[in-house]
């Protein structure tokens, strides 16, 4: 999907300055339009110049990209509204700063946590300075038919830019394993099947862009994977960290914090989080983008080839 209107968000901070840059951007290189949204923190009232500024720097990025851009006519937002307005978007490029005075983890200090609950768009949560295009993405991939989605959503966003999948094999059987008193033999042996099983679908993953081979590699960690992701960021220094969100209630999101929540959470960098079941904003759009924006994936004739080792976790009732 190529985005062709953009909703961007700021709170006037030098987050959403950096925000409104990186919107601007895509907006060039995609040819989209760009609506530019104020979204004051909860409980706060918006200044009483917030529309004044919010067209002034409309007026600065019109002149500065030449693209279109208009400012939200609405200061006053709520959630309901957002979510509304973002529906007809097909990108959300968000900016707001941290709220300050609470406790380090709280979703409460983080608005962009509690807007992704309910937002049915992708969202690029932007934390770094804008200055080019993304240059090199990390696609967080759970090795599932939504991880093509991912990639080609990350292909689209920079036709040039490189592009790292990461999938973290998840831990959290072994100590289940290790609780019910399993032999050390038995774990490390289900410990080498979850290792082919991943190699195995990651290789059908990557096999699959063979055509952008040049700038797609592959890399298997182990740990949480919410964690691992940000510490393969770290050491790659990627611009972007593109992850998807599964379906999961208000509650469950509440107490635990989805993969993505905590990658937002967490990352230093910029992070697109992409909803599992998200639709275009145009449905007549849509069906000309299929034949036009999407990356290509080699079709081999036969039957599709299924992964030499079945999945260990799934086999044990794991994640």
């Amino acid at each position: 999907m190529t985005p062709r209107s953009i909703l961007a968000v700021t709170d006037f901070s030098l987050q959403g300055g950096h925000a409104l840059a990186r919107a601007a951007l895509l907006c060039v290189e995609h040819g989209a339009s760009l609506t530019l949204v104020y979204r004051a923190h909860p409980g706060e009232a918006p200044p009483p110049d917030a529309a004044v500024r919010l067209s002034h720097h409309a007026l600065q990025l019109r002149q500065r990209h030449n693209i279109h851009v208009q400012a939200a006519t609405r200061i006053d937002f709520s959630a309901a509204d957002f979510a509304r307005e973002a529906s007809g978007a097909d990108l959300v490029v968000w900016g707001t700063a941290p709220v300050r005075g609470l406790r380090m983890g709280s979703s409460a200090a983080h608005p962009a946590i509690q807007m992704l609950r309910t937002c049915p768009r992708p969202v690029i949560v932007v934390r770094s300075l804008a200055s080019q295009p993304y240059q090199s993405l990390i696609v967080a991939v759970d090795l599932s038919q939504v991880s093509h989605r991912l990639v080609e959503l990350g292909f689209a966003l920079h036709s040039s830019a490189r592009v790292e999948l990461f999938h973290a094999i998840s831990t959290v059987n072994e100590g289940k394993l290790r609780y019910a008193e399993v032999s050390e033999p038995a774990i490390q042996a289900y410990r080498e099947q979850c290792r082919r099983h991943a190699q195995d679908r990651m290789f059908t993953l990557t096999d699959s862009y063979d055509a952008r081979r040049n700038r797609l590699s592959a890399c298997i960690g182990r740990g949480d994977p919410a964690r691992q992701v940000v510490v393969q960021q770290q050491n790659t220094a990627a611009d972007l960290i593109v992850v998807g969100k599964h379906p999961a209630s208000a509650l469950s999101d509440l107490f635990f914090g989805s993969v993505a929540q905590r990658i937002v959470r967490h990352a230093r960098t910029d992070v697109l989080v992409v909803p599992h079941n998200f639709e275009p904003a145009s449905r007549v759009l849509a069906v000309q983008r299929l034949t036009t924006d999407l990356p290509v994936r080699r079709v081999k004739a036969g039957a599709p080839r299924l992964p030499s080792y079945p999945n260990p976790a799934a086999q044990l009732g794991g994640p």
